[in-house]
């Protein structure tokens, strides 16, 4: 049914609603998927922002942690240390009797020759090999016990232990040495950031004090020349700033390639404020003696060449072998033979033991040969470990007088940097009240800004000594 529209002017069509809201309305349903749309803009609207994770917060017992999981040196003096173990157990293995099972059957053609046997026992082939059994078949299953008694076995023992005790050492030496390494990538790294502090600092400083000139010439209380020296300044310190930038970026690498499969992780790191105590003179000659790795691996290298003039000596000796043998060797693959023409049955099951003797005659001089080598080797190790305790020593004196002196002058570089700092301050108010050039104000930044830098590098040194007497003593 089609209702008739009025032709009156005068009549409205009064709608339920306002007229906008018809528009929208329309609007909408005209444009495909267009209330969907406003839906989905409406949860996206109200679906709450994703949380972004925090840098890991990495301490220096964390990332020694983690770099002695990460570095590849240190991985491989681990792996040798564990092999020098399982070498040290198998050479105690080698002083053991040793038990093996054999278990043969042979078959050997005949000769088509019979052997003469007695009343009841079926006569058989002769094999054609003479070096076999009387018959063709013969069946071995035995349980055989071995043992070499020589002083050669032991020489091989005395051996492993030292060279597993040289193989500790060199963890050791390895592990310490990752240590200072460690240590001086992360104190860098605090000392590069501690440095982009400084330089944006120094920037931002710079930029003020452009500003100030400016406003200074523009008042005519300043010449133009001061104004430029100020953006030369500035323009300084801007570029200082982009270095500081490269310089902290790559520190942070390099500490993140020992720390993280990605180096590119983020993380930020915790140094204590107050550096560590440097102990005594007395307490680390003690911990040195104690301690050193070093001198432990000179040491066991020295004992590994004692041990090969013991094994090569072992040459002119004998040697006693030892072999007990239980289990059959016949005929027939049982513990009972055959009926003899005696009525008696064989028992095939029994044992057998040898002793032997080995005496060397001559060898054409080749064993006095090894003993000499073995003693030039040995005599050169004696060299290497005096000179390994000279060379410790000499060492120890020198990381302590660097570590006493870098630690004495951390105070003196804090009191430089705050009498640089006022210094700053005192010069600005000079050139404010007209009294100090820009030239002045320009040196006492440049001033404040190498004694920060000095101080964060008087830190790093410090650190870096403490991290040498580390490799020495391994008790700091």
């Amino acid at each position: 049914m089609i209702l008739p529209v009025p032709k009156d002017p005068q009549l409205k069509i009064v709608l339920p609603f306002p007229r906008h809201f018809w528009l929208l309305a329309l609007g909408l349903l005209a444009a495909p998927g267009g209330i969907a749309r406003s839906q989905t803009a409406v949860q996206a609207d109200q679906q709450p922002p994703a949380s972004v994770s925090s840098p890991v917060v990495i301490s220096l017992e964390e990332a020694l942690k983690r770099a002695q999981a990460n570095e590849p040196a240190f991985a491989s003096a681990l792996a040798d240390s564990r092999v020098a173990g399982l070498d040290k157990s198998i050479a105690r293995a080698g002083l053991l009797p040793n038990a093996r099972y054999l278990s043969q059957g042979i078959y050997t053609q005949p000769n088509g020759i019979y052997s003469e046997t007695g009343e009841g026992v079926p006569s058989a082939p002769n094999p054609k090999f003479v070096a076999n059994d009387a018959r063709p078949r013969e069946y071995i299953a035995q349980g055989i016990v071995e043992e070499t008694l020589s002083l050669g076995a032991m020489a091989v023992l005395r051996r492993a232990d030292a060279a597993a005790a040289v193989a500790a050492a060199e963890l050791e030496i390895a592990r310490r040495g990752l240590v200072a390494t460690v240590t001086g990538l992360y104190y860098g790294l605090s000392a590069a950031d501690h440095k982009l502090a400084i330089a944006q600092s120094a920037a931002d400083e710079a930029a003020a004090f452009t500003k100030l000139t400016t406003q200074r010439e523009q008042v005519r209380e300043a010449a133009h020349a001061d104004t430029v020296k100020a953006q030369l300044q500035q323009q300084g310190r801007d570029r200082e700033l982009s270095d500081a930038k490269l310089n902290a970026d790559k520190a942070r690498l390099e500490l993140g390639v020992l720390l993280f499969s990605d180096p590119r992780t983020p993380y930020s790191i915790n140094v204590p404020q107050t550096p560590a105590v440097l102990v005594s003179r007395d307490e680390v000659s003690q911990l040195a003696a104690k301690n050193s790795a070093e001198l432990k691996s000179a040491l066991a290298t020295l004992e590994v060449g004692k041990a090969d003039v013991f094994a090569a000596r072992d040459a002119y000796l004998p040697t006693i072998g030892l072999n007990y043998t239980y289990g059959i060797d016949a005929n027939e693959f049982a513990a009972n033979g055959p009926l003899t023409p005696g009525g008696i049955r064989a028992r095939n099951l029994g044992y057998s033991a040898t002793v032997t003797v080995n005496i060397p005659v001559w060898d054409w001089l080749a064993t006095e040969h090894k003993v000499k080598q073995s003693e030039i080797k040995r005599d050169a190790a004696k060299v290497a470990l005096t000179a390994t305790q000279r060379r410790l020593i000499a060492q120890l004196d020198e990381s302590y007088a660097e570590a006493q002196g870098a630690r004495a002058q951390l105070a003196s570089l804090d009191a430089s940097v705050a009498t640089a700092a006022e210094s700053l301050r005192l010069t600005k108010l000079r050139y404010t009240g007209g009294e100090a050039t820009v030239l002045e104000v320009v040196d006492a930044q440049t001033a404040f800004i190498t004694a920060q830098n000095a101080r964060e590098d008087g830190r790093v040194r410090y650190e870096a000594a403490l991290a040498q007497l580390q490799t020495l003593t391994g008790k700091m």
